[in-house]
């Protein structure tokens, strides 16, 4: 079995390898896909990513793990996949949105925010383009960090949140399987309950 994962906002594929080293000792494959917000619009990364999944269907059995950013990407990418393209056993969305981001409405008239994060920061924070991507027919666990700050002076109130996206942001009908973790935003590719979370999954439907 195959894994891919995709890293968030303003990371790197690094981001992932405490995960990835575990999935490498249960004797799993892993691959890393790598891109920069700064210099590339959603729709090109997308095409970029689906370009590597078509590649991987065509070789066996694979799973993709999106870390924030990196499963809306995946989300986006498996949509576009050609007809008859092999599926993934499983999609693992790490604090990832499904609908329009607290932090990204609020932050994307900023400069620092928009030199960052680009074009992808502007559709985290539209409710159009968010709603476009819509559900995937793939088995999906999606994992929720919840060591967030909380009260009257957060932006998510005293919603469950992981510091940079809120439970409800993370929620959809069509995910059925949904694991609390009590970790935050950043750390959550680098969290062994993670990890656990996704080996446990994986066995399951060996």
């Amino acid at each position: 079995m195959h894994v891919l994962f995709v890293h968030g906002v303003g990371r790197t594929p690094i981001s992932g390898m405490p995960i990835l080293f575990r999935l490498i000792a249960n004797g799993y494959a892993v691959s890393v896909f790598g891109y920069s917000t700064a210099f590339n619009d959603f729709d090109v990364i997308r095409n970029r990513l689906r370009v590597r999944i078509i590649q991987m269907a065509s070789q066996g059995d694979y799973v993709l793990v999106g870390h924030s950013l990196g499963g809306v990407l995946l989300r986006s990418a498996l949509q576009e996949l050609p007809h008859g393209t092999n599926p993934p056993k499983h999609l693992f969305l790490l604090g990832s949105p499904v609908r329009p981001a607290i932090l990204a409405k609020k932050l994307r008239k900023l400069f620092i925010y928009r030199a960052i994060t680009g074009d992808c920061g502007q559709l985290l924070a539209s409710s159009p383009r968010m709603k476009a991507i819509g559900p995937v027919n793939v088995q999906t666990t999606s994992i929720l960090g919840t060591r967030g700050f909380y009260g009257e002076h957060s932006p998510f109130g005293f919603e469950l949140n992981d510091g940079v996206v809120s439970e409800s942001e993370l929620q959809a009908d069509w995910i059925t399987d949904v694991v609390h973790v009590s970790v935050i935003h950043p750390l959550i590719p680098a969290s062994s309950r993670v990890a656990d979370i996704i080996l446990d999954r994986m066995a399951a439907r060996a």
